[in-house]
């Protein structure tokens, strides 16, 4: 879930950093505490740092990543063996949790072309030269789509671009039908499972993703070996659960998928797909799209191969057959606690994955190896006595990569110990050099400024977070090639207003915590700097991450220093570190957002009746590549925003109001008694949990909160307040009231929690 900065504005962020850096000799604040508190965590930190250790990352990396380590393979389980083990060592109360899963395997899989000639594809990724691990995939399981149906199909291809709402649109301008045929899409623009799924719902009986050269090839950066791009037979495995529904096991939503526990039949399974899927390289799909006639695609299609890019329908067919094993396949979550000495029954959570599609060096285990450098030095720390206010849980989830499962079988077992308890979550996953990226619950927004501004770049005399602002504001300041919104981000961080975190959609381990239980989440990584070329294929191994990504680990250390005084913060502070204002401005924002986004789809309808009307797009049509017009998008009627505007407007001052109590307690240690402290932290936990509506979104109530979730129609990417949004941006008109009604519900839930916190301060 890499965020790609532009590589133009690299140098000069390089050369705003110092200038924006904290000055050595001015430590950061540390919101909820009282001034002799961070004066000692001050201390207990560089305690910390002193206790990573970049070489036994490396180590533990190089071992972790030393065969495949999907669920179900025997060095899936032995890992978490082996952190157990660790986990017990450095002092902490550890065991495996382990949770029964649907879990399908490939026992045969094929594709060929059979006119207008016949081609086999290989579906194979050779070893590298140089690369050990990719000549040892004797138990690997062979590339798939793990949660695409069975069958044995046959029919001409249709080349969909993206596959992709608009990119269907498009082909209807183009009188392209994939009704009955097998779509070839590429990967990118959205969530991999939107593709088969999109393609099925337009009637196609296959579908085949293929990585295009321009995306993450040698379009993007000098192939692996000689570089991060993906070579010509690297190709991305990977999930196609429908996970904007539910993410987790597809056959126990909303429950644990403990042995014993009730399971839908696979005809009820909503997650599952209707039709055969497979994941092909760029070398397997050039024959495919080089064989295809019909319209030439447009511009935007056109990717990187040396070849003239058609639509189709044929003449090129291609015939698809895949049958699996539908198994149930056990995972193993590695959970760890540490009690804490004064609130043990107030949680702070952490975790990453350990599960791969095959190596995993980078996705997942350069962010497992900092989770575990972190739980190695907590241990150190209380091995002399300490012990946080809170209690630790770190956890290594298993069977992330299938869907979320480890993760969401725990949060759904876990529910109602969860709610009572829970202050945060933390989560982690791959991890490179970079810059960081961090997202999450906009309340914690001050507090990962703060940490952020602490912990050095290891290539840059700056702080880590001097230099994601300065990527964030030569990204906003480039003109009309950025969105309003980077421009206005880049503003107000010239301004000094704090580094924004990005709202969290969907694609790790924070799903079932943020957006199924309502616990203020958090993601942290490093990146950005080159493109994913390996990722989820047998290339995404350790001779590749310390030889492209991270050799020395020294961003492995920046993220463990970085989610590390993060969580040491949340256990310790007196209060729990929120600043509820940042919350709100992102709600008032979001509130804006929507007023724009009806004036646009007003706007855009009026000129497509008028464009229509007149028919300008028959008279601009091209003899060369004729394009009809799009189809009559439908008035836009007046839509009652005033209850989500009157909400955001008495949160602001709710908000004011608490922040301003919380900074006097927290100046005043003798005014944070015991029961005070207790009263606001129980208080700012219901405020969180009052941000799940009931029944949950439209059509997927799984998903319960009403200020962040993936997009339906993006899966990985975040829609703000979606009930309504995505209520408007589908067109679904007449469900924005109940949408209105039901958010600003929420959002005067939480406003009511904040004020009794308040009141608990004063």
């Amino acid at each position: 879930m890499r965020t790609l900065l532009r590589r133009s504005a690299l140098a000069a962020a390089a050369a705003l950093a110092p200038a924006l850096a904290v000055p050595a000799d001015a430590p950061p604040p540390m919101i909820g505490f009282t001034a002799d508190g961070a004066r000692a965590q001050a201390v207990l930190e560089a305690r910390f740092d002193q206790g990573l250790d970049a070489r036994e990352m490396r180590a533990w990396l190089e071992r972790l990543s030393s065969e495949p380590n999907h669920i179900g393979a025997p060095h899936d389980r032995a890992n978490a063996e082996f952190m157990l083990a660790q986990f017990r060592a450095w002092g902490w109360d550890a065991q495996i949790e382990t949770f029964s899963v649907l879990y399908p395997t490939p026992k045969r899989v094929s594709l060929e072309m059979v006119a207008p000639r016949h081609v086999r594809a290989t579906l194979h990724e050779p070893p590298i030269a140089g690369d050990r691990s990719s000549a040892k995939t004797a138990g690997a399981l062979p590339p798939y789509n793990v949660y695409g149906a069975d069958g044995d199909v046959t029919g001409e291809l249709v080349y969909v671009n993206y596959g992709m709402p608009d990119d269907y649109r498009e082909l209807a301008r183009h009188n392209v039908s994939v009704k009955g045929r097998i779509v070839i899409a590429r990967y990118g623009a959205g969530w991999r499972g939107l593709k088969p799924k999109l393609a099925y719902e337009h009637g196609a009986i296959g579908c085949l993703i293929y990585s295009d050269p321009r995306d993450d090839g040698y379009g993007a950066a000098d192939t692996y070996p000689a570089g991060a791009g993906r070579p010509a037979e690297g190709l991305q495995r990977g999930s196609v659960a429908d996970m904007p529904i539910y993410s987790g096991d597809p056959l126990t939503p909303g429950i644990g998928a403990t042995r014993d526990a009730p399971r839908l039949p696979l005809s009820e399974a909503k997650t599952l797909l209707k039709i055969p899927v497979l994941p092909i390289s760029y070398q397997d799909a050039r024959p495919l799209l080089e064989a295809l006639g019909g319209p030439r695609a447009p511009a935007g299609w056109r990717g990187g191969l040396p070849i003239t890019y058609h639509l189709g329908a044929g003449p090129a067919r291609v015939h698809l057959a895949i049958q699996s094993d539908w198994s149930q396949k056990e995972i193993y979550d590695v959970v760890a606690r540490l009690a804490g000495s004064v609130y043990p029954d107030q949680w702070v959570l952490r975790g990453n994955h350990h599960d791969g599609w095959v190596f995993g060096a980078d996705d997942p285990l350069s962010g497992n190896v900092a989770l575990m450098a972190e739980m190695k030095a907590i241990g150190a720390l209380a091995a002399t006595g300490w012990r946080p206010k809170r209690t630790l849980v770190y956890a290594s989830w298993d069977g992330e990569e299938a869907g979320l499962l480890g993760s969401t079988e725990w949060v759904e077992t876990h529910a109602a110990e969860l709610a009572e308890k829970a202050v945060a979550y933390v989560n982690s996953d791959s991890n490179t050099r970079g810059f960081l990226e961090a997202g999450g619950s906009h309340s914690l927004q001050r507090l990962v400024n703060q940490v952020s501004a602490g912990v050095t770049d290891p290539l840059q005399p700056a702080s880590v977070l001097a230099r994601a602002r300065a990527v964030a504001i030569v990204g906003g300041s480039r003109g009309s090639e950025h969105t309003a919104e980077e421009r206005r981000i880049a503003r107000e961080l010239l301004d000094g207003g704090d580094l924004p975190l990005d709202p969290l959609g969907s694609g790790s381990d924070f799903t079932p915590f943020l957006q199924h239980a309502g616990i203020a989440s958090l993601n942290l990584g490093f990146g950005g700097l080159q493109p994913g070329g390996v990722y989820h294929s047998i290339y995404d191994s350790f001779d590749h991450y310390v030889k492209v990504e991270d050799g020395d680990l020294h961003y492995g250390v920046a993220l463990a220093e970085v989610a590390g005084h993060v969580m040491l913060r949340l256990a310790d502070a007196d209060l729990v570190p929120l600043r509820t204002q940042d919350f709100a401005a992102a709600v008032g924002h979001y509130v804006d957002e929507l007023d724009q986004l009806v004036v646009h789809a007003r706007d855009e309808a009026e000129a497509n009746h008028r464009l229509l009307d007149e028919r300008v797009y028959e008279l601009a049509a091209s003899v060369v590549d004729p394009v009809g017009p799009p189809a009559r998008q439908p008035a836009v009627p007046f839509l009652n925003l005033a209850p989500l505007h009157n909400a955001a407007t008495t949160l602001a001052a709710s908000a004011r109001a608490f922040d301003a109590a919380f900074a006097a307690t927290t100046a005043e240690p003798a005014r944070l008694t015991p029961a005070r402290a207790a009263a606001v932290n129980a208080a700012l936990a219901r405020a969180e949990r009052a941000l799940l509506g009931e029944p949950g979104l439209p059509g997927r109530p799984w998903y319960r909160h009403m200020i962040y979730a993936p997009g339906l129609y993006t899966g990985y990417g975040a829609k703000t307040l979606p009930a309504v949004r995505e209520a408007i941006e589908e067109r679904h008109f007449d469900e924005v009231p109940a949408a209105v009604t039901m958010t600003a519900a929420a959002i005067d839930g939480y406003r009511h929690a904040l004020d009794a916190a308040t009141a608990a301060l004063r």
